[in-house]
């Protein structure tokens, strides 16, 4: 197993975290193509904008336990119910709960296929834990749920998830616990009422142990977001809510890694805003500019140039690993 999820500190000493961040979301990124040119589709431009965020916050900030959870996931053991106890599993990949540790709330779903293979790169999900994604009466699905790996609430419709983390860190800040509340949020849901309901309520109640990294890629399902409807300056409007908001290039795991270093003992939540590209890694994706929200090949001649793609990815991984 990694050495990085077998405490619950994020990255052991002496190791180069940068470095190590590197290697995940270039696996990441890796996984996820391969996945899309497998299904003919996929969320795709996602991996290429967050992977160093999700692999920064897996192995520099969050203090997590080991895994809980089976390699290979559990198949979908029904609805939420108070006879059902298997309803909540995908928080078991992040494993046990407990009062000095911190929880991570995953609020864009639709990253499923990213968190997962973060999940395999670090080892919590076994590689062949794919093997049902996206298939009836699996738990690892397109768009992920409190069942799925890694996934601790249902979080879908967008905006929702900042919510339910809101009233977890209250929880956990009444009870005296020092363990802290993660959030991972797409910028689209700052277009959502609910989300700025959740941070003026955050502020009210001095939330000082929920941080927010927000994978800031400017784009979203119809396209480029200044296109739809504007949400800038969005780290002015934070502040103004009350938030301590950082911003920072996504793809610079020490600039994310940053702001996290003494969080939990304030009384202001944080709010790290991840400038990204959502073409980071993927050249080929600009030319679909600003229609990247989700991939779908349209000849046989795109699907033979991401193979391609892929071909040269895990070429230079195997170099880098030699």
């Amino acid at each position: 197993m990694n050495q990085a999820v077998a405490t619950s500190m994020p990255v052991a000493p002496g190791r180069d975290a940068a470095a190590e961040v590197a290697r995940v979301a270039d696996a990441v990124r890796r996984r996820v193509l391969a996945y899309t040119l497998k299904n003919n589709g996929g969320y795709l431009s996602q991996a290429c904008s967050s992977a160093e965020t999700l692999a920064t916050l897996y192995l520099r900030v969050m203090r997590l336990g080991e895994s809980t959870a089976p390699l290979v996931p559990r198949p979908f053991a029904g609805v939420p119910g108070p006879n059902n106890p298997h309803a909540f599993t995908g928080a078991d990949y992040n494993g046990p709960r407990a009062p000095d540790l911190d929880r991570f709330i995953f609020s864009p779903v639709h990253y499923a296929l990213v968190l997962y293979s973060v999940l395999i790169a670090l080892g919590r999900l076994g590689p062949n834990g794919l093997d049902a994604f996206n298939q009836d009466g699996s738990t690892v699905e397109l768009i992920g749920a409190e069942h799925s790996p890694g996934h601790e609430v249902t979080a879908g419709s967008l905006a929702q998830a900042l919510s339910q983390a809101g009233g977890i860190a209250l929880a956990r800040k009444l009870k005296g616990e020092t363990g802290r509340v993660w959030v991972f949020m797409s910028d689209g849901e700052f277009q959502e009422g609910q989300t700025w309901e959740a941070v003026a309520a955050l502020a009210h109640h001095r939330i000082g142990n929920l941080g927010v990294y927000i994978d800031a890629n400017a784009q979203q399902c119809d396209g480029a977001m200044t296109d739809v409807m504007t949400i800038e300056p969005l780290a002015a409007r934070l502040r103004a809510f009350g938030a301590d908001v950082h911003e920072v290039d996504g793809h610079d795991s020490d600039a994310l890694a940053a702001p996290a270093q003494g969080f939990g003992s304030g009384d202001r939540p944080l709010a790290v805003i991840a400038r990204t590209d959502p073409c980071r890694g993927m050249e080929l994706m600009r030319e679909r500019t600003p229609k990247l929200h989700y991939l779908r090949f349209k000849s046989e001649a795109e699907i033979r140039a991401y193979e391609a793609q892929l071909a040269a990815m895990d070429a230079a991984a195997a170099e880098d690993r030699a």
